[in-house]
């Protein structure tokens, strides 16, 4: 029997910031050999209009549901079995199913050699729900699966899963709930042994998610000499001794969700770690001390920002250098309680933004307090393309603590803010799914 995995688009087009989905690293893992394999990426090549295969199974994500739904589409009217999981499906499994003969719900690791047994013996059921959560411990990856795949030159690795934190607005929590699961560092060690390229992305949704494992973990990358990124959460940066492990280890930039200066925004949302540390001026100074290069992302469209809320944002973000920043109209995705409070209280401008014709990227979802949907809408945009300017990307690029402290620095600076200048224009604007 032949499984073709298909990691679908957001428009049914490649894009330039793509990295291997290490997911499908997971699954070829855990696929016995009697199984015929083939791999297909949207995002950087294109997918058969036929497909040679009995089964399609492909990983969805809200922004790229439409496009996986047409996709699926097609391939069940040529007589294939078609398979979604992944956070979108998840979220929407009565939805999700509709459109495809199978939906799995929840981590794939504990469902997938039932799924495989039942198509053997061609009783594929509707619906897959993991009852308990993956040992982390037991996941491998089969990289052979991205042989001959033109990916970002970046490797990805995951330590944990989940996140002590439940922000209003994020589908992470509402996927994973309340665990927190970590990897035994050895594991981790022997992975990036394995691992060709010497520049990391941890991609844990907070990698201090658990800070003493957190504390080994940087420890333990010291002599293997790799630089990485990952992304972390505000209170991590009252530490300035972890910092500087951090950046002894290799770290050269972290991500994190300043997502708004106003507190009763960060109320809100619920963002509970910025409202304790909440002095962003001294939490750019430590990370700037230790070296370290920042992502900086915000959220606007929360009930006391108004039209010049993104340009503020913006500002602040270019007055203080960030290496990156995204400013993006709040997304409410499926899942999140943020959803669920709008669609009560009636401020969807959708009611599935992720399937409406209508909808286009970087538009406004919902309808904010203080400012119309196009304010929203524009200010986002002006936000993104003046900050990701030449002039000012060459002005950010002067902060020799970080930006430019050291020649990784610079070209991780440099290829980051190119990529990212190009995506923000191409994908401005565009339908989802394709034309």
């Amino acid at each position: 029997m032949k499984i073709a995995f298909i990691r679908p688009s957001m428009f049914g087009s490649a894009s330039k910031d793509a990295m291997y989905p290490l997911v499908f690293g997971i699954v070829k893992s855990l696929t016995p050999d009697d199984f015929d394999i083939v791999f297909y990426d949207e995002r950087i090549e294109k997918i058969p209009d036929i497909i040679d295969a009995d089964v399609v199974a492909l990983s969805v994500e809200t922004f790229s549901a439409k496009r996986a739904y047409k996709l699926s589409k097609k391939y069940m009217v040529q007589g294939k079995k078609v398979i979604m999981g992944g956070f979108h499906p998840s979220a929407c499994p009565d939805e999700a199913i509709t459109y495809c003969n199978s939906v799995i719900i929840g981590e794939i690791e504990n469902i997938w050699a039932s799924v495989l047994e039942d198509l053997k013996n061609g009783n594929l059921k509707q619906i897959y729900k993991a009852e308990k959560l993956a040992d982390l411990s037991k996941i491998k990856y089969d990289y052979s699966v991205f042989k001959g795949k033109k990916y970002n030159k970046i490797a990805l690795v995951q330590f944990s899963r989940g996140c002590r934190f439940a922000c209003e607005f994020c589908s992470v929590h509402a996927f994973f709930k309340n665990s927190i699961r970590t990897k035994p560092i050895d594991d981790i060690l022997n992975e990036l042994k394995e691992i060709k390229e010497n520049v990391i992305f941890f991609i844990d949704d907070n990698l201090f998610s658990n800070e003493q494992e957190a504390q080994k973990l940087f420890e333990s990358l010291i002599p293997l000499k790799k630089k990485w990124a990952c992304q972390i959460s505000i209170d991590a940066a009252k530490n300035q001794d972890l910092l500087k492990l951090m950046k002894k280890a290799g770290c050269a930039l972290v991500l994190i969700g300043f997502e708004s200066l106003n507190i009763d925004n960060l109320k809100q949302m619920g963002k509970g770690a910025n409202i304790k540390y909440n002095d962003y001026k001294t939490v750019i100074k430590n990370i700037y001390s230790a070296g370290i290069m920042i992502y900086g992302t915000f959220v606007i469209g929360y009930d006391n920002d108004t039209k010049d809320t993104a340009k503020n944002l913006m500002n602040f973000a270019l007055e203080n250098k960030f290496a990156i920043a995204n400013f993006n109209p709040l997304m409410p995705m499926p899942g999140t309680r943020l959803y669920e409070r709008l669609k009560e209280e009636n401020r969807l401008i959708y009611d599935k933004w992720w399937l409406d014709d209508n909808y286009r990227y970087g538009d406004a979802m919902l309808k904010p307090k203080n400012m119309s949907e196009e304010e929203l809408m524009q200010s986002c945009k002006c936000a993104r393309y003046e900050f990701n300017s030449y002039r000012n990307i060459f002005r950010r690029l002067l902060n020799f603590k970080s930006n430019c402290a050291n020649f990784t620095n610079l070209i991780l600076f440099l290829c980051a803010n190119l990529i990212s200048k190009s995506e923000i224009h191409t994908k401005q604007g565009k339908k989802l799914g394709g034309e």
